[in-house]
């Protein structure tokens, strides 16, 4: 029998497949926890995202998208903007964004969240460093898109990433807008956007 598993208000259950198995005493305490989870992030979820992300992004550019008071400040400011995947009660991936309001995206636009603005910044997807090479990132760039749609005055999406990712991001329906003047030391980017209006939700029961 399918286990469902209730996410945010926002966002549709899913299924596993997955039989649960209960031998001893200590699994059955073990499944009081969903297996697998998306909700939308807190502040008491900062430490985690930190390290992910501090873990990520560290070794490859020496700095994060965004510090731990930034984080902070985005999911108390926007908590609907970010999105997390939970494993037994532990986060292993996310993605935070928050709302812009001018054309293309400005060095500003890395620290601002403009309430009621019609684009959404995506700030940072990271996956935990156990759970990379499975799909997670593109499964929970899939659902987040999703989710984002189901909120109200919103009409795009957009992101900074480097050209290495832009195939990544164009498999999941991002167009490039080309260079951005920002960079971050010797790192430059690439603009993509994803349009948002008109765009359908989920399909029922849907399955990666």
């Amino acid at each position: 029998m399918a286990q469902q598993v209730i996410a945010s208000p926002f966002i549709k259950p899913f299924f596993l497949k997955a039989q649960v198995n209960v031998a001893t005493p200590l699994r059955q305490r073990r499944h009081t926890l969903p297996a697998s989870e998306f909700r939308n992030l807190t502040p008491e979820d900062a430490i985690s995202v930190f390290e992910i992300e501090r873990e990520a992004f560290i070794s490859v550019s020496g700095e994060c998208p965004l510090t731990l008071d930034e984080v902070l400040g985005f999911l108390s400011q926007c908590a609907e903007l970010s999105l997390g995947w939970f494993e037994e009660g532990q986060l292993v991936a996310f993605i935070i964004g928050s709302r812009w309001d001018k054309e293309r995206l400005t060095q500003e636009a890395m620290t601002a969240h403009v309430p009621g603005a019609p684009a959404v910044h995506i700030h940072v997807l990271s996956v935990h460093r156990h759970c990379r090479q499975q799909g997670r990132g593109s499964a929970l760039l899939w659902r987040y898109l999703q989710h984002l749609c189901c909120l109200p005055g919103l009409r795009r999406a957009l992101l900074l990433c480097e050209a290495f990712l832009v195939p990544f991001y164009r498999a999941a329906g991002f167009k490039e807008r080309g260079p951005s003047a920002i960079a971050v030391g010797t790192l430059r980017f690439i603009e993509m956007e994803y349009t948002l209006a008109g765009a359908a939700y989920a399909r029922r029961n849907s399955r990666w």
